[in-house]
């Protein structure tokens, strides 16, 4: 029997970054911070890492420094507990707790993180981007009716596109198929192109076994992203859906060009051969040759 390409997890995008504590006192530079910060900006940042990890009196303000810079090295569980020595240090940081947030996103620890974000909010808020980031923690951890409360209340009734995509992605997973299509005709309204809609959108077409939507978002974002890996799945699963078997095949090689490793597309990629009108060998193997010019 043909197998369900895999759908995966309704995906939300929601774009955060570090945010630089700016005190209101300019700290004194010392020697070992701008000998540090020069290693930074010539592009030496392990060096410079290496350097604010030296002996010495401690410093909320360069342990924040060093914490970027572990950030941006993509050592996220160090910069994590560096953001978090700032917090213990100052309470009352706000920038800190976010930025340990994120850390802890990046570390697969939603249920922290998105303490952190709470944490956040309660000194401040009105930061819609602490707001955004617990959304998509409690989604992740598979809260959706709490994360839907949240994106609810971003923007307070001007929601921005991530905060329309966090909304939708929880109504779908919630099973509010309408709502979700609405909150998701609303995101590509704004932003015509938007491939994470249209991806969310098939996944969920072919949950519900619309195969003409399916078919229609699919080629869709195939114009859109001619190498995208979900709108020839949802093609496949279309002209399956169909009896089209040739066209399955056709959509299945396409998928092997890209993803080569993808079992289901090897499997549906068979049974579509068998069942499409190639009957004979040297037409399956010009098919298939075909398929990678």
């Amino acid at each position: 029997m043909v197998r369900s390409f895999d759908k995966g997890r309704a995906r939300e995008s929601v774009p955060l970054m570090i945010r630089t504590n700016v005190a209101s006192a300019t700290p004194s530079v010392p020697r070992q911070l701008e000998a540090a910060l020069e290693l930074r900006s010539s592009g030496l940042l392990t060096e410079a890492v290496d350097m604010l990890t030296g002996p010495g009196e401690y410093s909320a303000y360069l342990c924040a420094v060093r914490a970027e810079i572990e950030f941006e090295l993509g050592r996220f569980q160090d910069a994590a507990l560096s953001y978090f020595s700032v917090t213990i240090s100052d309470p009352d940081d706000s920038n800190a707790h976010y930025n340990l947030a994120l850390c802890l996103q990046h570390c697969g620890r939603w249920d922290v993180a998105a303490e952190a974000f709470r944490r956040v909010l309660q000194l401040d808020g009105e930061r819609e981007d602490a707001r955004l980031g617990l959304g998509a923690c409690l989604l992740h951890l598979n809260r959706a009716e709490e994360a839907l409360a949240v994106f609810t209340h971003c923007g307070q009734g001007h929601e921005s596109r991530p905060a329309l995509i966090g909304k939708a992605v929880a109504l779908q997973l919630l099973c509010r198929f309408e709502e979700a299509r609405m909150a998701y005709s609303a995101v590509l309204a704004s932003d015509p192109n938007s491939e994470e809609a249209l991806c969310n959108l098939i996944a969920m077409d072919i949950e519900t076994d619309d195969l003409k939507r399916v078919w229609d978002h699919s080629t869709r974002l195939l114009d859109i992203s001619p190498h995208s890996t979900v709108a020839l799945q949802g093609l496949a699963t279309a002209a399956f859906g169909g009896s089209d078997y040739s066209a399955a095949a056709f959509y299945c090689d396409r998928i092997l060009e890209l993803a080569p490793d993808s079992l289901e597309a090897w499997h549906n990629f068979r049974i579509a051969m068998d069942q499409s009108s190639f009957s004979a060998p040297e037409q399956a193997l010009s098919f298939r040759i075909g398929g990678k010019q």
